[in-house]
Formats: structure tokens, C-alpha cells, sequence
């Protein structure tokens, strides 16, 4: 939205204005959903004329008001969901990842967290046809886990039909037969994540207000960004605040990532997938005692938990541990060198 939109709001002239569009608040929509202590740090202005410029701008984007049951029915079916291909996973997550939600994916080292990132952004920019979104990805890597090398495995081991639709969707000549055809496929696809390396906690969240940027650039492109996949959430927060002392900050500043993150989701109707470390808690005699880090913030603000168990060989238990609409249970998979597979 140009800058001369955002004048027509109280108290914005044209340097306020343009103060706002330096700090990312581009529209009405993204300042109707910033808080006046938000507004005020970021752009330089007063607390009471950022509450009123954020009232303003909720009335103006018709955000904040109630609505009926019906009216929410019908604005959740411009959800889009994202297929992992594997029709047991799927079913259990009642047909994909979301868009609009954050999904926590945690386990163990070596349970494939890195693998559902690096599969999701391969998925994504598939056709809607076949599972995909018809968007981009925006890949925020704190663990140096992105390997351009595993997206060409996975582009090479999808369906071949996921592969015909995706090259007639680009309008590559050719099947997925035809060498040629693919390898244009997979530069085609590399070229549409955007990765980021993260090398702190203050980085990584500097990251995800660039990711809301990207994604308001990319927003009327033929491919606008339909997934935002940070892998791994916590390490960074994991390493740089040690013992209770520093507890509380950390989840502070934990809380607010997840929101910056939540709000590229909900602005631009992407798929938000975290992966999490676990610890283990000497406590527990009974059960499993792998327990995902992050506490009740993360606990909270994730939509729908997943926990990923080894089990034998290249198998992987997949189970959903917590969602608002879907029962919780178990799927099984298998990461193979040509990507996540059914059993």
C-alpha cells in the first residue's frame, strides 16, 4: 500500500508516514495489528498518537470488531493446507499443515525436524492440485541445517505426477522422465527460497521482521510466500540465556519472536513451521521423558504440536501431540534419501 494511504489516518502527516513504511507498517492491516508500545519504539512516535493511529487503522482495515461463527466458517476456508504427501500424516493433521497457524515440530537429534522443513519447502510451490500452495518459502536457518543438495533429492523423489504438475505450472517443457525438464525444476525451485542465516537470538528475530518485508514484496507476485520455516526456534535462545536467572528474559523475548512470526502467518495466509530441542527430565520414571524446551509460551502459542520419535531403521513416529480441532494420535513415515515417505 504507498505511503499517501497511511496520511489519511490522525496524526500521520507525510514524515510520519514515511517514518511507519521504513519501519515494515506498509498498510492498514499491519498497523491494526501492531500495539501502540510496538508502534511507538519502531517508528519514533508518541504512545497516545500510536494508540489512535492503531485505532484508526483497526476501523479502517475492519479489524478487531465481533463477528458471527458463520462469518469465521467462511474466512477459515481461505486456509490453505499443506500436504506432506503422505496420506496417513495428512489425515491425522486433517488434511496438512495450515496456513495462518504456527506448527511446532520437536524431537531429538536425528528425527527428522530438518527433513519436514526441507519437504515443506519443496511441497509448497507445488500446485494446488497436488497438495501444494503455489508459493514460496522463506527459510530461517539458526543450526547451518539448509542443504540446497536435499531439495534437489526431494524435488527428484516427489510423485512423478507432483512433478508433471509442477513443470506445466512453470511452463517447462517436458515430464518427469525427462532430465533436462527436472534439473530446470529444481534451480527453478531453489531460486524461490529465500534462506537466511540466523547467527544469534537478536538476529533471528531481526529475521522474522525481514521475512514480513519479503513477504509483503512478494504478496502480488506469481509466487507469494506461503511458508515461513525456522529451524531450529530455540537453539540461539537455548545458548545464549543459561540458568533461571535469565529465564524470564529469555521467554520474554522468545514470546515476542513467536508473535513477529505469528503476524507474517495471519498477514499473508503462510504456513508457519518451528522446529524445537527437547531435553530430557530426570523426574520421569514412568513414560517418555523427552520434553520439548520453550515452556508454556511456546506450549501456548503453538496451534498444533507434532512430536517426532525415532523408531527402526529410516522410520519415524510422527505423532500429534496437541491441535484445537483434531484428536491427537499417531502416523508413521520414513525419511529416505529421496525424501519423507509413507511406510
Amino acid at each position: 500500500m504507498p505511503t499517501a494511504d497511511l496520511e489519511t489516518l490522525p496524526g500521520v502527516g507525510p514524515a510520519t508516514a514515511e517514518k511507519l513504511n521504513e519501519s515494515g507498517f506498509e498498510s492498514f492491516q499491519s498497523l491494526a495489528v501492531a500495539s501502540p508500545s510496538e508502534l511507538s519504539n519502531t517508528a519514533d512516535v508518541g504512545e497516545s498518537t500510536a494508540a489512535d493511529i492503531v485505532r484508526a487503522a483497526r476501523d479502517a482495515a475492519d479489524i478487531g470488531g465481533f463477528e458471527t461463527g458463520t462469518t469465521v466458517l467462511e474466512r477459515r476456508n481461505e486456509i490453505g493446507k499443506l500436504s506432506w504427501h503422505i496420506d496417513e500424516v495428512d489425515d491425522l493433521l486433517g488434511g496438512g499443515i495450515e496456513t495462518q497457524s504456527i506448527t511446532e515440530v520437536y524431537g531429538e537429534f536425528g528425527s527428522g525436524k530438518s527433513q519436514v522443513t526441507h519437504q515443506m519447502a519443496v511441497n509448497v510451490q507445488l500446485p494446488k492440485e497436488v497438495g501444494g500452495l503455489h508459493g514460496s518459502c522463506i527459510f530461517v536457518d539458526s543450526e547451518d541445517t539448509f542443504r540446497p543438495e536435499r531439495i534437489d533429492d526431494m524435488v527428484r523423489g516427489l510423485p512423478d505426477e507432483a512433478i508433471n504438475a509442477a513443470l506445466e505450472d512453470r511452463e517447462i517443457e517436458g515430464s518427469a522422465d525427462d532430465k533436462d525438464a527436472v534439473d530446470e525444476l529444481i534451480d527453478d525451485i531453489l531460486d524461490k527460497i529465500h534462506v537466511a542465516k540466523a547467527f544469534n537470538s537478536n538476529h533471528q528475530m531481526l529475521l522474522a521482521e525481514k521475512a514480513k518485508e519479503l513477504a509483503s514484496e512478494h504478496e502480488d507476485s506469481e509466487y507469494p510466500v506461503r511458508l515461513l520455516a525456522v529451524d531450529s526456534l530455540t537453539a540461539h535462545f537455548r545458548a545464549e540465556y543459561v540458568g533461571r536467572g535469565q529465564l524470564a528474559d529469555r521467554q520474554q523475548k522468545l514470546n515476542k519472536h513467536l508473535h513477529d512470526l505469528d503476524k507474517v502467518g495471519n498477514l499473508y495466509n503462510a504456513a508457519v513451521i518451528v522446529t524445537n530441542q527437547v531435553a530430557s527430565n530426570p523426574d520421569s520414571f514412568f513414560g517418555d521423558p523427552t520434553q520439548p524446551i520453550g515452556g508454556n509460551i511456546l506450549g501456548h502459542k503453538s496451534t498444533f504440536r507434532i512430536y517426532l520419535r525415532k523408531s527402526k531403521g529410516d522410520k519415524r513416529i510422527v505423532k500429534l501431540v496437541d491441535a484445537p480441532n483434531l484428536a491427537d494420535g499417531e502416523s508413521v513415515m520414513r525419511v529416505q534419501g529421496d525424501g519423507l515417505k509413507p511406510e
